[in-house]
């Protein structure tokens, strides 16, 4: 659920307010009472969890290493002759 900050017209009270979206904006105001609440404009925090982001994976400054690869690349042909078929031009 979304943390919302809310500020008091009357008196100055800041506070955050945690609501679902589909909750009515809070009007009274926990600290004077009054009916002078603003909600604010702040920026969202949020964390990354998982791998494959920048926070998780290199934190302590290391990058992981990549195992290598089976060699799994194709011989290279021969570029004279047909490749060493069995038609006799390959030498």
């Amino acid at each position: 659920m979304p943390i919302y900050e809310y500020e008091c017209g009357s008196c100055g009270h800041r506070f955050e307010a945690i609501q679902k979206m589909s909750d009515p904006v809070l009007i009274d105001c926990p600290a004077c009472n009054k009916a002078g609440l603003k909600k604010l404009m702040s920026a969202a925090g949020f964390q990354l969890k998982g791998t494959g982001w920048y926070a998780t994976d290199f934190k302590n400054g290391q990058k992981k290493e990549k195992k290598p690869e089976s060699d799994s690349t194709p011989p290279k042909k021969k570029t004279d002759g047909c490749g060493g078929g069995t038609c006799g031009c390959a030498s």
